[in-house]
């Protein structure tokens, strides 16, 4: 928990951590911190949750006076992502929080709820994703940023959400090259398939990330949401580019993806029909010595040269030399 003005940081009473909700020196520690704030206009306090409990909600909804719905959605872990804020920038704000693991190439998913309040701020936070221990940092070394109160912790979380979507859409769209150049050089043709099916998969978690934002995004652009400062239009105009930035880099992955999965699948049937001419070849090349093998072996004696010193190195050159013309035929003709 953090008690902040333009000034710097405000010692606050205690009211760090607890380990019963229900306890009545909590709740008044509280309510106290909550007088404390509302008296003093300049200052706001942002207070952290990490997978609360819902006594735990119920307590701070009750201290900060949250809307019930809005406590559920928080709550909620699989929640979608999702920005009301009112024309005083006040509301809720839910941010998927993305993280790429450089080893198997996966997006892990967290998730971000943020109550912005007149004279405070919770977030809740879901998931192992997104400490928070450098946004606070920058809060407490910006007089510039904490001036603007409640959404300056607002502004710095969506700045370094979104600069992690950034990194982590050029990760995956460097594994998408990868792949590509994998499927059009047919290595790995059998594993190629799965390979992209896994990378459809994290760009869909980008996706699910991004998509509830963009019009919040084309807002921040254009300068149209009325809470923010005239200072800080330009960075939210910042923000709403990457955001539509990393939507662009999505679809053209997405499109990408699509593209070398058909082609793969196309070029796993055309190698199959390479092997299926290859084996029906050889096939053909083996039943010529095999049928005459069987007509010289159903014992006639009128058979020809079947009483020639010659007639069986004859047959068997007979047989060699059929051979070698089918497989000079079948070679020349791409099958072989």
């Amino acid at each position: 928990m953090g008690w902040y003005s333009a000034a710097g940081v405000i010692p606050a009473i205690g009211a760090q951590s607890w380990q019963e909700p229900g306890d009545p020196h909590l709740r008044t520690a509280l309510h106290d911190l909550v007088t404390q704030c509302r008296e003093n206009t300049e200052s706001f306090v942002w207070l952290g949750l990490f997978e609360p409990t819902k006594p735990e909600m119920e307590l701070i909804a009750e201290a900060f006076e949250l809307p019930h719905l809005q406590v559920e959605d928080a709550a909620n872990p699989a929640q979608r992502a999702k920005i009301e804020l009112d024309e005083s920038g006040h509301g809720l704000a839910i941010i998927k929080l993305l993280d790429y693991v450089e080893s198997t190439s996966d997006v892990h998913t967290g998730q971000l709820a943020i109550f912005i309040g007149p004279w405070f701020v919770v977030t809740v936070r879901h998931g192992s994703i997104g400490q928070l221990d450098d946004i606070r940092h920058r809060i407490e070394t910006s007089p510039s940023l904490r001036a603007h109160g409640p959404l300056s912790v607002f502004y710095a979380i969506l700045d370094a959400a979104v600069d992690r979507y950034l990194s982590v859409s050029d990760s995956v769209a460097e594994d998408v090259e990868e792949v590509e150049s994998d499927v059009f050089a047919q290595t790995s043709i059998a594993n190629n398939a799965n390979r992209i099916y896994r990378l459809k998969r994290e760009n869909v978690e980008i996706r699910r990330a991004i998509v509830p934002l963009l019009i919040t995004a084309h807002d921040f652009s254009q300068g149209d949401r009325m809470y923010i400062p005239a200072e800080l239009k330009p960075y939210f105009q910042d923000i709403g580019d990457h955001l539509l930035r990393v939507s662009d880099s999505v679809d053209t992955s997405d499109n990408l993806l699509m593209t070398m999965l058909v082609a793969s699948t196309s070029l796993q049937d055309l190698q199959q029909n390479r092997d299926m001419r290859k084996i029906s070849a050889y096939v053909a090349i083996a039943a010529v010595p095999t049928m005459i093998a069987a007509i010289y072996g159903m014992n006639f004696d009128n058979m020809p040269e079947l009483h020639e010193r010659y007639g069986y190195p004859v047959v068997l050159g007979v047989m060699g030399i059929i051979c070698v013309f089918l497989f000079r035929a079948f070679k020349k003709s791409g099958w072989l």
